[in-house]
């Protein structure tokens, strides 16, 4: 009797202590914003609600990320699933390395797409001299909501490439065989067949495409000019040293969080009515057409692919130049990489040390709440699968002014948990933001395992514990690292939040990009993306050589 206590206690415990940790670093934080929302001088007020719907200026910012997020998915939809098909119905030469490429245009920072698009077609862009002085083209204008559609299609089509190469995978050549047979080719073929068993899943490719764009600030900033979008007024409202509202920031940050949240009901509610589940047995396979239909396809693909990856090239290319701040003068040198090595060190080293440590602890907890969420099904487990997905709709700068309302003085103003300004604050943010990527990937991997395999080993003298940790986590291991590998790359491009939570000690490479970007600094910051570049492919190497996978699916 005393043993099955202490099984079971195991699992209690090991719930309590994960609730409790989400109760203390996401449900606090957001009641907090809340409460300073909503609380004037002691009393109930909606004077900050109202003043954001009173003021045409206000209500304009949120109708223009509307416009500019709804857009850009719309686009991204339609690039990610037309190379998707493309890549999983036909053969053509270089699939390898243009995904991994396709890869890594969607994992570096919007933002640092923004800058380099701002170096190829802003007003004295490399492009943009070339069009006027070669065809006398008028000047290019990037800036605004055409620009930032432009970053934020490039940027995260691959996403939908991800979700629906994933799809693509799942569907029999034998209903496809079959439509053929009954007339259905080509393109009718497409849009009556293939495209309606996508649906589930381009609506969760869409999802996360809307809240990525939605909730991105680094962009329109750099590239918006006057065109203001909502994230952007709320982290100008609360970080501005003059006219900042740290209240209707709050009151901004709890509209956004009920706009994310309605966002992601809707669609799971559409995706519920469509959901279906498909076993592919006779898998599709990429079938070999005539040289022309090969070089169209090709010529397509690769031009997507080339513009997607063009601003990494080109600051790549631009990072050995010599620079005189804005100015890239002419001949080549190292001094851009010395430079971000002498004076960035520090954030260089911070983009591997914060997201490692975050890291564990993302697994630690994801393969727990994985596995309490699957096989210790109960009301209190599915609270905490509930919770662990709040972070996935949150924008990030909204949970960055949550944190730092909440721990400044500490919880409550007790000076515990007093970590605004340490590297806590942005090990414990980035922990929180990412863990949902990991728990995705892990409750996937977990649900194809039978639990008699489990009851197997238990009816064989191994105690619970012992059969979780030597049996079941081996069987879940690549669903872990998959998750795993993409809670990385995300945490190593982090902007959102880290610009609200970083100081000197603890800046990382994309704030310090982001600074050095404002400040003129152009050699710096191309050097320092192209390290980021770096750390991104060799995490896809990593990836790919552990999973054994020579493609990536989401």
């Amino acid at each position: 009797m005393n043993s099955e206590r202490k099984k079971i206690n195991i699992w209690t415990v090991s719930s309590l202590f994960i609730f409790t940790a989400y109760l203390i670093f996401l449900v606090y934080p957001i009641v907090t914003i809340l409460g300073q929302a909503m609380f004037v001088d002691g009393r109930m007020s909606f004077n900050n609600f109202s003043q954001f719907f009173s003021q045409s200026y206000y209500f304009d910012t949120l109708f223009n990320s509307f416009k500019v997020s709804l857009t850009a998915t719309l686009f991204a939809l339609i690039l990610g699933t037309l190379l998707a098909y493309f890549f999983s119905m036909y053969a053509f030469k270089g699939k390898k390395t243009l995904q991994i490429l396709i890869i890594i245009a969607s994992m570096s920072a919007p933002f640092v797409s923004a800058y380099s698009w701002i170096l190829l077609l802003g007003r004295n862009g490399l492009i943009t001299r070339f069009m006027m002085n070669v065809f006398g083209f008028p000047q290019i204008d990037i800036y605004g909501f055409s620009g930032i559609v432009l970053v934020f299609t490039l940027q995260l089509f691959p996403l939908v490439f991800l979700y629906a190469s994933g799809a693509f995978s799942s569907i029999d050549n034998s209903i496809l065989e079959a439509a053929e047979s009954m007339g259905a080719r080509g393109i009718n073929r497409f849009f009556k067949v293939i495209l309606p068993l996508l649906v589930p899943t381009l609506l969760a490719a869409g999802l996360l495409v809307f809240m990525r764009a939605f909730s991105d600030f680094g962009t329109p900033m750099l590239i918006g000019e006057g065109y203001r979008t909502f994230p952007v007024l709320i982290y100008t409202q609360f970080i501005s040293e003059v006219g900042g509202n740290a209240a209707f920031a709050s009151a901004l940050a709890i509209l956004a969080i009920i706009i994310a949240l309605s966002i992601f009901l809707i669609q799971k509610y559409i995706a519920d009515r469509h959901s279906f589940s498909m076993n592919s047995l006779h898998p599709i396979e990429p079938k070999k057409v005539s040289k022309g239909k090969t070089a169209i396809i090709s010529f397509f693909v690769y031009s997507v692919v080339f513009i997607a990856i063009l601003p990494q090239l080109y600051l790549i290319y631009t990072s050995f130049l010599k620079t005189s701040g804005m100015i890239f003068v002419p001949g080549y040198s190292l001094d851009s990489y010395r430079n971000a090595f002498g004076r960035m060190g520090l954030a260089i080293f911070n983009t591997i040390r914060l997201p490692l440590i975050a890291l564990a602890i993302v697994i630690v907890f994801a393969t727990m709440i994985s596995y309490l969420s699957v096989r210790k099904r109960n009301i209190f487990t599915s609270m905490i699968d509930s919770l662990s997905m709040i972070p996935y709709i949150v924008p990030g700068t909204v949970l960055g002014i949550a944190f730092i309302t909440s721990f400044n003085t500490g919880i409550g103003g007790t000076g515990i948990l007093a970590i605004t300004g340490t590297a806590f604050i942005m090990i414990a943010s980035l922990t929180v933001r990412r863990l949902p990527y990991t728990i995705r990937s892990s409750v996937a991997s977990l649900q194809q395992i039978s639990p008699s395999i489990e009851e197997a080993a238990e009816s064989l003298g191994s105690t619970r514990m012992n059969t979780f940790v030597k049996i079941t986590i081996p069987m879940m291991m690549s669903g872990i690292v998959s998750g795993a590998i993409l809670s990385w790359i995300t945490m190593i491009s982090e902007l959102s939040t880290s610009i609200l939570l970083y100081n000197v000690r603890t800046r990382t490479m994309t704030v310090a990009i982001y600074t050095e970007v404002i400040r003129g600094n152009y050699g710096i910051a191309a050097a320092l993306s192209t390290i980021l570049t770096g750390l991104t492919v060799l995490s896809l190497m990593l990836f790919m050589k552990v999973s054994k996978s020579k493609t990536i699916t989401m």
